[in-house]
């Protein structure tokens, strides 16, 4: 299968090296130029299925393992809009522990205290009154009628520490779930990029659909 920058078209500038002539011009990869999955396959998630990323996977052993080519990494982004890898992909073990060490400093500041959160209230019942996760104050509590006894209820110690490593392992683990692109509709996205990604004709910058030149290029069109 075709890498990403297969389709991605070029551009030419002239050039501004000193040994180069002034009518002389470099053709680069277009950057700027960014392929998408269209609106009628990434807002249908029976285009998708779930998966989750395991240990210090990247988007090419994801791709690898479920399409069978490791070339195909940019659909396994585009299935989930991540533009910027080294943020929105889960961490390896090893950046995460450097992200810890530059964020909370020591190993005993990784257990610290980041937050308080609830646990369940249940009415006498099984009416639940506080769901779990609420971010709330340390020193949180919660009064109500009970329905089954027939009383009010004051209920305290209902939160429990959340620590730094806890948190920031969240939000790792949460970059874990993803949706996938099923490998019947990749041909489809295969010819979507061609199109996609062609520069379209009327300006005196156009030279094909795969290149554009001037100093001062429109490269999004």
């Amino acid at each position: 299968m075709p890498s990403y920058f297969r389709y991605v078209p070029e551009f030419d500038y002239v050039s501004r090296t000193s040994d180069k002539n002034i009518s002389e011009y470099i053709t680069v990869k277009n950057l700027f130029k960014r392929g998408k999955l269209r609106e009628d396959i990434f807002g249908d998630l029976t285009f998708f299925t779930k998966y989750q990323i395991v240990g210090d996977d990247r988007p090419d052993n994801v791709a690898y393992e479920v399409y069978g080519d490791e070339t195909l990494d940019w659909i396994v982004l585009l299935s989930n809009n991540i533009l910027n890898v080294q943020t929105e992909w889960p961490l390896t073990q090893q950046a995460f522990e450097n992200y810890l060490t530059s964020k909370y400093g020591t190993y005993e500041n990784f257990f610290g205290t980041h937050h308080h959160e609830t646990i369940e209230v249940t009415d006498s019942t099984g009416i639940r009154i506080v769901p779990a996760g609420i971010t709330v104050p340390s020193d949180y509590s919660v009064e109500f009628f009970d329905t089954g006894t027939e009383s009010y209820v004051t209920r305290t110690n209902i939160t429990t520490a959340i620590t730094n490593y806890d948190y920031e392992s969240k939000i790792e683990n949460d970059k874990r779930n993803i949706f996938l692109l099923k490998n019947d509709y990749i041909s489809i996205v295969l010819n979507d990029m061609e199109e996609i990604m062609k520069y379209k004709q009327g300006s005196t910058q156009y030279r094909s659909g795969t290149l554009k030149r001037g100093e001062n290029i429109r490269l999004y069109q």
